[in-house]
């Protein structure tokens, strides 16, 4: 392997998993997967390490690993390059062509082209990332109660943002279903540039050859100054652009005096709470941070990685809510808390 200093300090084990991407040095993954392996009885057998690994060094990286190698967590800029070398094997990361999860098969040569031709094993590739968003957004409206869930059938939905979190939000919303049969029915995107998501774009046009084609819902797309005159209304808000980038929007929201009744999903957990789920609460919606999504997003890599529980996470239907393992979900909250609350 790559001379690349391990910024977690994991031992090496007979079973080795590892986080990815640039910037990595406070990634809270080791946090959650090592908490994971605790409550598993895995501690000790299993490690996870944590590499700082951009675009140019993942090839390199990869070809010297071993058969000791489990698995692979993938944060930016890597959900869209680790494509070359593996094998889309659930419906979001075949549809999106984004990953996050690797599970390694040393027991099958990799698919044809670099991975092939480096003699890597098959890496499967997975999204855990829209069913994060999806379990987050149905923990907080079953831990609400009635009261906080949504009352139309045909829910109205924005997304804050059009990188590929935009893509695994639309993706999840076009899943999404409240306790009470709610569906979205309608999607907006807003973004400083809207058009250079030519998948979005294609959605909003209505044309058969977006990503996402084919989800049923109507998609519009608006500017980002035009997200305060619009929030208010919307049953669902994600946002998906990077921690205090809401600011402003917090700030709007605040300033128009304006009630809310819908849900929001902030993808930013630092700093805890955002501004926006700050404004969004005071204005009286039901506000969830992106540490609930980074949760349900590594409970799934856990599950396939060590194969616990991985028929519920890589196949083509979405996690359900009663199938998260209840004391594993509770060890890596607890040990995520505490790493937020440190």
């Amino acid at each position: 392997m790559m001379d690349i200093e391990d910024s977690a300090g994991a031992p090496i084990t007979g079973n080795q998993c590892a986080v990815l991407g640039k910037p990595i040095r406070h990634s809270l993954s080791p946090t959650l997967h090592q908490a994971a392996y605790r409550a598993l009885g895995l501690a000790g057998t299993w490690s996870y390490h944590r590499y700082e690994i951009d675009e140019n060094h993942l090839g390199p990286f990869l070809s010297g690993l071993d058969s000791s190698w489990r698995g692979l967590s993938l944060t930016m800029p890597l959900k869209r390059t680790i494509q070359l070398y593996g094998l889309p094997s659930n419906m979001w990361a075949r549809r999106l062509a984004v990953a996050n999860t690797v599970v390694f098969d040393w027991d099958e040569p990799g698919i044809p082209g670099p991975a092939r031709e480096h003699g890597l094993p098959l890496m499967r590739l997975y999204n855990t990332d829209v069913d994060g968003i999806d379990l987050a957004i149905r923990h907080a409206w079953q831990t609400a109660g009635a009261d906080m869930r949504p009352q139309r059938h045909g829910m109205h939905a924005l997304v804050i943002g059009n990188g590929n979190t935009a893509m695994s939000a639309i993706a999840a919303l076009s899943q999404l279903t409240s306790p009470g049969g709610a569906v979205v029915r309608r999607i907006t995107v807003a973004a400083r540039h809207p058009e250079h998501n030519a998948d979005i774009v294609a959605l909003a046009e209505h044309r058969d050859n977006g990503r996402l084609s084919g989800i049923g819902i109507d998609v519009d797309i608006i500017v980002l100054d035009r997200v305060p005159e619009t929030i208010a209304d919307c049953d669902i808000v994600i946002s998906t652009i990077p921690s205090r980038a809401a600011d402003p929007i917090a700030d709007a929201l605040g300033e128009a005096g304006a009630m809310v009744h819908g849900t929001l999903l902030d993808v930013a957990y630092d700093p805890r709470p955002s501004a926006l789920n700050r404004a969004w609460s005071q204005a009286g919606g039901l506000s969830i941070g992106g540490e609930d999504m980074l949760l349900y997003q590594a409970i799934g890599q856990v599950c396939l990685m060590t194969g616990r529980g991985a028929e519920r996470w890589n196949g083509d239907q979405p996690a359900a809510m009663a199938e998260v393992d209840a004391p594993l979900e509770d060890a890596m909250r607890e040990a995520l808390l505490e790493a937020l609350n440190g």
